[in-house]
């Protein structure tokens, strides 16, 4: 089984809102993010779309300069606040679960570093991603680069609840470790539309894609596993 981990600890972590962000994107990144690629390629990613979408996403970008020559290993990073930019593996292998076509409505719970909604953009999704951490909320509304995107739409609030507003999605993806299914998450999927997480409680969790059949009923596949950091209810300013 595969284990990917999406938390790292280090002494070096940056302040979100101290972030030195690179803007320019060089050969030699581009060369970086193609050999990236071919690596992720080699680990059961299959989908054109999604490793189109890691090439084309400058990944130096949501990370501090001083990150900028190992911005395309595939690990994580830290980003501020407790939490990371995901492993481009973990990424794709998510993105490819979801099998997002163009113009479909995704909500994403957890916006991070902002990286997974732009891979989705890139795919021709609709994009609706919530960010529970108000400082990380914060510098995703400054950096200019997600300007390019304008199929992002960002929210500052509690994943568990969703956009009841916005609803009802074509896809869901959580991006942190769920201890259950969030009850109100599985209200807003559309009929034949689709959630992906992982689901678990400890150290180690299985992912996860449910699908909501016409009828309603839910099917449930089972994947590899993974190691998120928690899913948390409420938000934090």
């Amino acid at each position: 089984m595969i284990f990917s981990y999406n938390h790292l600890c280090t002494p070096h972590t940056v302040s979100c809102n101290q972030l030195m962000r690179p803007t320019e994107d060089n050969y030699r990144h581009k060369g970086l993010r193609k050999k990236l690629v071919q690596l992720i390629h080699s680990k059961g990613i299959t989908d054109d779309r999604v490793l189109d979408a890691v090439l084309a996403v400058p990944r130096h970008f949501f990370l501090d300069s001083a990150f900028d020559e190992a911005a395309y290993a595939d690990r994580a990073f830290p980003i501020g606040e407790g939490q990371t930019i995901s492993q481009p593996y973990t990424v794709a292998y998510q993105s490819q679960l979801l099998e997002v076509q163009p113009f479909m409505k995704v909500l994403e719970i957890g916006t991070g570093s902002a990286y997974q909604a732009v891979i989705l953009a890139e795919m021709g999704a609709q994009v609706y991603t919530i960010e529970r951490q108000r400082k990380l909320f914060d510098a995703n509304k400054e950096f200019s680069f997600l300007k390019k995107y304008p199929t992002i739409k960002f929210f500052y609030g509690d994943g568990y609840e969703g956009l009841p507003t916005y609803a009802q999605f074509d896809r869901i993806l959580i991006t942190a470790a769920a201890p259950e299914v969030p009850p109100k998450l599985i209200e807003q999927i559309k009929p034949g539309g689709m959630m992906v997480l992982p689901l678990g409680s400890g150290d180690i969790q299985q992912m996860r894609r449910i699908t909501k059949l016409e009828n309603g009923s839910l099917k449930e596949e089972v994947f590899d596993n993974f190691s998120f950091v928690p899913m948390i209810s409420g938000k934090k300013d």
